[in-house]
């Protein structure tokens, strides 16, 4: 397992630069060219993907299907009517794929039945992505492994043990992310659950992300800030529009705002590691403490706690060798309110203390 993947011939790896989906899904309303708009929004806006679904009512919807709740609200009265409104034909979205890349927006797609998964085999779509009801559909999930191309899997709405499953399902893909979700659509504030990523980071050993649902621009700084790698966040031409996503998802401008707060917020948590910066490095000279000669030592005394206290700046022999100098000798004399250094008590180059600041550097670097 790992913890990085590619996508597109970009790097993804935990710790990085978030990898930004602009999740078009059926924010087009069924219009082709409203599509290619919000592709150009997209790259316009910033996002590394652009991606579709690939559905058909009738092999997606039994006799039996109902809506969701926040379907209903949108003004949606029968699920078959409201899917047909949106399908984008398969010719189209391959069209579509094709476009993202000669505009340079990496394509992705969520495909739905089994069925269309050989229609999307011999299209451009750079990578696939399964949506959170899939997470239990194992005959889905396989075909997907099987088109040898990165893998993102949505995790909404789904127990930790289903996670589980899934990841087991999934371990000899090579290219596979996993993304935590809500499935509520707006998600509030407090059930964003963004948290969650830790344990599916622990559960799956993969790089883990965030598909965002929130109406918030900020949402998708604070999963960087959590540990985002991945981030998918629908886009709309008008959140007031009809239709069933439009609530949920940013309009241009604001996904603008949103991938600009994502970038910042990752170089602002930077490297997962605790190091000394070059940015540092005056402040720490200036501002650490040294061991200073509380008053006049002359040569060939030897140093006691009284002839010394601990002042600015941090260019001597650092205060963490107090018990490292109490009864050395001095090999020189040392003027009262001077800061102690190696020479004074004869130590060669090799012996000198963490207050070297050269030194602490090389040790840094290694």
């Amino acid at each position: 397992m790992s913890c990085s993947m590619r996508i597109g011939g970009r790097a993804v790896a935990m710790g990085g630069e978030p990898f930004v989906i602009a999740e078009i899904g059926v924010n087009h309303d069924g219009s082709v060219a409203q599509a290619r708009a919000l592709v150009r929004a997209a790259r316009d806006a910033g996002a590394d993907a652009a991606k579709f679904q690939m559905f058909d009512a009738g092999m997606l919807l039994s006799r039996d299907a109902v809506l969701a709740a926040y379907q209903r609200e949108s003004g949606a009265r029968d699920p078959r009517e409201l899917l047909r409104g949106l399908q984008l034909p398969v010719r189209a979205l391959g069209e579509l794929a094709e476009e993202c890349i000669a505009i340079g927006i990496v394509p992705m797609v969520t495909v739905f039945s089994l069925p269309l998964f050989e229609h999307a085999r011999g299209q451009a779509w750079s990578a696939f992505k399964t949506a959170s009801p899939d997470l239990v559909n194992l005959p889905l999930l396989r075909e997907a492994s099987r088109m040898e191309r990165p893998l993102v899997v949505s995790t909404g709405a789904a127990t930790r043990d289903e996670v589980a499953q899934a990841a087991r399902w999934l371990a000899p893909c090579g290219d596979l992310a996993f993304l935590q979700c809500t499935s509520s659509y707006p998600t509030a504030d407090d059930r964003a659950a963004i948290g969650g990523m830790h344990e599916l980071l622990a559960i799956t050993g993969r790089p883990v992300g965030y598909s965002d649902h929130t109406a918030a621009v900020d949402a998708g700084g604070l999963a960087v800030a959590a540990g985002a790698c991945i981030l998918e966040k629908h886009l709309t031409h008008d959140r007031g529009a009809a239709g069933p996503d439009h609530a949920a998802s940013l309009d241009p401008a604001q996904f603008a705002e949103y991938v600009r707060l994502a970038r910042r917020a990752a170089r602002m948590v930077g490297a997962s590691r605790k190091e000394l910066q070059d940015v540092e490095r005056d402040v720490r000279r200036v501002s650490r403490q040294s061991l200073v000669a509380a008053r006049g030592i002359p040569a060939g005394a030897f140093i006691t706690a009284v002839d010394l206290c601990i002042k600015r700046p941090g260019t001597g022999i650092c205060a963490s060798r107090l018990d490292e100098v109490v009864g050395r000798r001095a090999v020189r004399a040392i003027e009262a309110d001077r800061v102690l250094v190696d020479e004074d008590l004869g130590l060669r180059a090799e012996q000198r203390g963490e207050c070297d600041t050269v030194r602490v550097a090389r040790e840094c670097s290694r």
